[in-house]
């Protein structure tokens, strides 16, 4: 097991070198799969790679799937700029000692466009609604309390009336957790590695007349559409827990984000909880050399914050429900706001 969890943080180390390239920035498509559907973690600005734990782990650091009670299902709605909702289904469920399966639904909501072509440049009245669309599984193993891998396969899926594009990409992590009441805890993932994306379908058809003299058909030529890379990212971070008590807890996190398309990101974020029943949280993200107030930088970087309430379902009861929400200001619109509902069983 030990020369397993040396293998996997050797092979995400080592691909930093493939990350952090702003002059490719643009060239990557699915950018989806960067927008954080979960409310707990986008209250820290997704600095919390070192502690996320259960099924939004899948999105951050799927390591942390493993570190949950017993079962836990999670709800996520965002609404994110420009009326864009996304909705988010996650479930991650024990197995064995040690180990937890997960699933990992999410979905993009761009609402209704008018349907134009070039023989009806001012629609018919017609609409259609892109389908953005990924599904992950997810596994994850603990070792002792201190040692956590994990690994999530994904399908991603774009599509509009008449042309579709599909991938498949794998994410995989890492978390470590060590001091004398297991408060210094350190992560790595690698998310977002997979085959290139392509579109095709009837939509990249033409009819076109018979270049030939002699006989007079059309003829039905498709285009070949380019294909574009998946948004790989490589997260680095650590926590350290400040125990208030036996019941309270102040968290400190910060992150390192190493992006293969863009920029690389630096970020920070405190945590407190009370007696498992409230936590306060907020974060700070900062994109390296990104020119202050250029829309070249990504569109959340700044201040973020928010906060969950958790109570069980009777009292003396290991059940729990809890309400997160999570928002994150951003350069243009007006923020992006996360909310989640989180049944632990």
């Amino acid at each position: 097991m030990k020369k397993l969890y040396n293998i996997l943080c050797l092979t995400l180390v080592s691909a930093a070198a493939f990350a952090g390239n702003p002059d490719r920035q643009g060239e990557a498509g699915a950018n989806q799969l960067l927008i954080n559907p979960w409310a707990r973690c986008a209250g820290l600005h997704e600095t919390n790679t070192s502690n996320t734990v259960g099924a939004e782990a899948m999105f951050l650091n799927v390591a942390g799937l493993s570190r949950i009670n017993k079962t836990q299902i999670q709800l996520g709605h965002t609404r994110y700029i420009a009326e864009i909702n996304i909705n988010a289904l996650g479930f991650a469920q024990k197995m064995g000692k040690g180990g937890a399966f997960g699933i990992s639904l999410v979905a993009l909501d761009l609402g209704d466009f008018d349907y134009l072509t070039e023989d009806v440049p001012d629609g018919s009245g017609a609409t259609f609604s892109p389908s953005y669309f990924n599904m992950g599984l997810s596994y994850s193993h603990l070792f002792s309390n201190k040692v956590s891998v994990g690994v999530t396969a994904k399908i991603v899926s774009e599509s509009v009336t008449n042309v579709s594009a599909k991938a498949f990409a794998l994410d995989a992590g890492v978390q470590y957790v060590t001091g004398e009441n297991d408060n210094f805890k350190f992560g790595i993932s690698l998310r977002n590695v997979g085959s290139k994306m392509r579109f095709s379908g009837e939509g990249l058809s033409k009819g076109l007349p018979n270049p030939g003299p002699t006989y007079e058909y059309a003829n039905t030529y498709y285009e070949r559409a380019a294909a574009y890379e998946l948004p790989s990212q490589l997260n680095i971070g650590a926590s350290y827990d400040w125990l208030l008590g036996k019941t309270n807890r102040l968290t400190l996190v910060g992150n390192f984000t190493s992006n293969a398309f863009s920029r690389d990101q630096l970020g920070a974020g405190l945590e407190l909880s009370v007696r498992k029943v409230f936590a306060l949280r907020m974060g700070y993200k900062y994109e390296l050399d990104a020119p202050i107030g250029s829309t070249e930088a990504t569109i959340d970087n700044g201040l973020s914050g928010g906060f969950t309430v958790s109570m069980p379902v009777r009292k003396d009861s290991d059940v729990r429900i809890a309400l997160d929400y999570g928002y994150r200001q951003t350069a243009i619109f007006s923020g992006i706001h996360n909310l989640g509902l989180r049944l632990d069983l």
